[in-house]
């Protein structure tokens, strides 16, 4: 795949940014060891700071299974789209100037390196609702992996992708199941593909929800993963070392203040 960096910004919208070419390999700070913050605004919405960099991943539009939420319009530097469908992938109004990157690749932005792989947004093979890109890269000496939300099983090809920093620290996996998400079983599966060291589940469903909303909550998936460590954070915001990352998988199962 040829690398890529994205020029567009949240005022021209996905359709006019413009792609380009990148040749230089400079390195930054942002990919070395710290610490991360990890801000969970809510569905599949995440927001990570350190290292010099802000990315928020999967901005999102209040309706359906987000309606009660706040809508998410925080300053970042970069942009993650995994798809945009309805109440997904919403940049308008976002503040500031942020590179958008919504297609499947590789990219680099302020010393961070992101790679997106496409991976079925249904079970017809991308057939009823087009593709998915998860997205992987390193910041702050943290390896993540954000599937955003398949539906499809993983390849063997997408696991060697999402190990290729080693092996994950943290991943974002959905949960809830539905049309357009991976079910608690399917989630499970995944989890043991990626063998991340942290798992955030997602796109469940929480009192944010409308009556359309056709998620379940993270029970199921929690009563799946027996014998593995479940924490609960008090807030919406984690602060993650990824040397006191314990090599055992464990879930974290973020709070979010309504």
């Amino acid at each position: 795949m040829k690398r890529r960096e994205l020029m567009g910004y949240a005022g021209l919208g996905l359709a006019t940014a413009l792609i380009s070419t990148f040749g230089s390999e400079q390195k930054a700070d942002a990919q070395s060891s710290g610490s991360l913050s990890v801000q969970w605004l809510g569905h599949t919405c995440f927001l990570f700071t350190g290292g010099g960099a802000r990315v928020l991943v999967n901005p999102f539009r209040t309706l359906g299974c987000t309606a009660k939420y706040r809508s998410p319009k925080v300053v970042s530097d970069v942009v993650l789209i995994s798809s945009q469908l309805l109440d997904e992938g919403a940049v308008e109004g976002l503040p500031g100037n942020p590179k958008l990157i919504y297609e499947s690749g590789i990219y680099k932005y302020k010393g961070l390196d992101f790679q997106g792989s496409a991976i079925a947004h249904d079970r017809r093979g991308g057939k009823q609702f087009g593709m998915n890109t998860s997205w992987s890269w390193k910041q702050a000496g943290v390896n993540i992996v954000h599937l955003g939300v398949p539906a499809a099983p993983l390849a063997f090809e997408q696991t060697v992708v999402f190990s290729r920093l080693g092996r994950p620290d943290i991943a974002f996996i959905p949960v809830g199941g539905g049309n357009k998400g991976y079910t608690a079983q399917e989630a499970k599966q995944a989890v043991e593909a990626i063998k991340p060291k942290l798992v955030i589940p997602t796109h469940y469903r929480t009192q944010a929800a409308d009556d359309k909303c056709d998620i379940s909550s993270v029970d199921e998936f929690l009563g799946l993963m027996q014998g593995m460590k479940v924490q609960r954070s008090n807030g919406d915001t984690i602060s993650i070392n990824p040397r006191s990352l314990a090599d055992t998988t464990a879930i974290q199962v973020m709070s979010y203040k309504f």
